[in-house]
């Protein structure tokens, strides 16, 4: 693709059918988000930012730019990590996002301090890895002798600049100033010069992936198509030539991959960017490509919690149906991975499956990645503990707190979107939205409920004017006695109570396309929407061919996954809880503990060794995100069903 495609594809207008209301738009005043938002701008961001002083993460800056600027440098020790250079850059992502929406002098003197560092540490054609910077002859041995030779295994160059690019088009978005994307767009004029199929570029693709999200949102912010080809590129020549594998996904090319493969977070990163080129090109290959990886994942490798890479080994997808609990690795960047996935499935496609999926990951397996104080992380998110596992307040390679301080900045974007003369209402929580939809009509949404914990939901209309206009509300999967869009998890039981739906007052019919219950009307000022989603307690049992979960049953409420845990259960432990089938269980809302949540309680046995049970003991589970906040003991999301009490069958 030499410079003559680059300039076809100026001409093309293909992009996103459905469009994301911007968070800036969207206030949630809630008891769920709104306070964990406000812990995260509080706490997490200068939490996260302080870490990166003290382990050298800034200081690497700083020690570059001396280099640069001709002063002796006595310390020329590579840094820990050739990757270190992102925890500041995801960092300075979540804090534009919080500017951006909460005006902060000290965040503000902060962060443009930061850029001014960042910026010293660059190279005058634009290159920005301090690691060669600080010392060109003796760079992390990950790096190799120049630029680029080892970029395909370990050097993460290209990983460094997606992330740039990622927090400099955040930090654009969010101020209006152009200081970092000056910086970005600096560097990645490089990379279009330097990477591509031109006879004096080189033939790479990036051994980690996510510069190919960075370059879609510089194209965006700039127009600049060729950041967009070049990211169609790097997806291209991936798996083009013999010697892949699977851990970069990289075997085959992306267009004819089928199946989850390798470094979960890697992957979620490429299936990320591969969306965004199937959205911008309008190419069909990359679309059928896209959802055959997606069929694969949420049929036969996703965690009930939504976490993604079942092994610790080369934090990797696992074979079909391999989702042990304990070992489970679920890494906290996967789980944040799999929510941009399938936020740009859903905007490609216009389907309430995608949010499904997006909303189980958000409320499970990657909220679960953060303490409740906001100042300790998990890297892995198992789904059984034997009281090993604890919170760290930082890590060696510090991906997922940086992580965490954008993605949770930026919820308030994955609750509305809009396309056309439709609303999609997608998340549910208190708070208002402002709205201009495609046909020009203005509105505000006001949204009241207790969800999670509970299933009523008022929504009030508020147009400009008097309008015609569709409002499209989600109603989950888990309503529909379908936990994920597959056979991969089934309620043990079909609910009892179906869902309703009102509007002023009158019951409606669910008429639903694609997920979405459809309400085509002229709306004027104050009409009310309301939703009720009944929250029984559901038993939750896997498909037959993932070995871990046989004769096992999980808990779930409302969006909720629930876990056994130590501290609740009589002796601590949960590990070989019986639950029996016909068991009854309460849920109540106990506002004292772990913040405010709530809690499953009834009576189960304990199995001995042989499997005999014991006598009935009281039983209490919690919310799988808000496990190993009092310390370490067991914990288990699966527990043993009347299954496993059975005696064998005799051949």
């Amino acid at each position: 693709m030499g410079m003559a495609a680059r300039a076809e594809l100026t001409t093309n207008q293909h992009d996103y059918p459905v469009k994301p209301v911007p968070f800036t738009a969207v206030r949630l005043n809630d008891d769920f988000w709104a306070p964990r938002i406000e812990t995260n701008r509080l706490t997490t961001i200068p939490y996260a930012f302080q870490k990166c002083e003290e382990t050298g993460r800034m200081d690497n800056f700083a020690r570059a730019a001396r280099v640069l600027h001709g002063e002796t440098e006595t310390n020329l020790n590579a840094p820990g990590y050739p990757f270190d250079d992102t925890d500041p850059y995801k960092v300075l992502e979540g804090a534009s996002y919080a500017l951006a929406v909460h005006s902060d002098p000290a965040t503000s003197t902060y962060t443009d301090n930061l850029i001014e560092l960042i910026a010293s540490a660059q190279e005058p054609d634009g290159y920005l890895y301090t690691t060669r910077t600080i010392n060109p002859q003796h760079p992390h041995a990950w790096s190799g002798t120049n630029r680029w030779v080892h970029e395909q295994e370990l050097s993460h160059e290209l990983y460094n600049a997606g992330h740039l690019f990622e927090a400099a088009a955040a930090h654009y978005q969010a101020t209006g100033q152009t200081n970092l994307l000056a910086v970005a767009l600096r560097e990645a004029d490089l990379l279009v010069t330097t990477f591509g199929p031109g006879t004096n570029q080189l033939h790479y693709w990036p051994g980690h992936e996510i510069v190919e999200m960075g370059l879609v949102k510089l194209y965006r912010a700039t127009g600049n198509t060729n950041y967009l080809v070049l990211a169609k590129y790097f997806i291209d020549d991936r798996g083009s030539r013999p010697g892949g594998d699977d851990y970069h996904q990289s075997r085959i090319r992306p267009v004819n991959q089928t199946e989850a493969v390798g470094h979960a977070v890697r992957a979620g990163y490429l299936y990320s960017g591969l969306t965004d080129v199937a959205a911008l090109t309008g190419d069909p290959q990359y679309s059928r490509a896209v959802d055959a990886i997606w069929e694969n994942c949420v049929g036969k490798k996703l965690y009930l919690t939504g976490g993604i890479g079942a092994r610790a080994a080369g934090e990797a997808f696992g074979a079909n149906y391999e989702l042990p609990n304990r070992t489970a690795y679920c890494e906290t960047c996967a789980a944040v991975a799999n929510d941009y996935w399938n936020q740009r499935l859903f905007l490609l496609h216009g389907d309430a499956k995608y949010v499904d999926v997006l909303e189980r990951a958000l409320y499970n397996g990657l909220l679960s990645g953060v303490s409740l104080d906001g100042t300790k992380f998990f890297y892995p998110n198992p789904l059984e503990s034997a009281g090993d596992n604890e919170r760290s307040p930082w890590f060696g390679c510090a991906c997922c707190p940086g992580n965490i301080t954008r993605f949770m900045a930026s919820v308030p974007g994955y609750f509305y979107a809009e396309s056309g003369d439709s609303l999609y209402v997608n998340l549910f929580a208190t708070g208002t939205a402002e709205v201009t939809l495609d046909n020009g009509v203005e509105l505000k949404v006001l949204q009241e409920t207790r969800y999670p914990w509970d299933g009523n939901i008022k929504m009030t209309i508020l147009p400009e004017n008097k309008a015609t206009f569709t409002v499209r509300v989600r109603i989950p999967g888990w309503a529909q006695n379908q936990p994920v869009p597959s056979d991969l998890y089934t309620f043990l039981t079909p609910a009892k109570e179906s869902v309703t739906l009102r509007v002023n007052g009158h019951r409606t019919s669910l008429k639903l396309d694609r997920g979405y219950a459809v309400l085509d009307r002229t709306w004027k000022r104050g009409d009310v929407i309301e939703l009720n989603l009944p929250m029984p307690v559901r038993r939750v049992v896997a498909n037959e061919q993932v070995a871990a979960d046989r004769h096992r049953v999980a808990l779930q409420r409302g969006p909720i996954v629930f876990c056994a845990e130590w501290p609740d259960n009589p002796n601590g432990k949960v590990r070989n809880l019986l639950l029996q089938d016909d068991q009854a269980l309460t849920a109540s809302f106990e506002p004292n503990l772990l913040n405010g949540v709530e809690v499953i309680t009834g009576e189960a046995t304990l199995m001995g060794k042989n499997g005999a049970t014991g006598p009935l003991q009281p039983f209490k589970a919690i919310p799988y995100y808000a496990w190993a906040n009092r310390g370490k003991g067991e914990m288990a999301v699966w527990l043993a069903d009347s299954t496993a009490a059975l005696p064998p069958v005799k051949k």
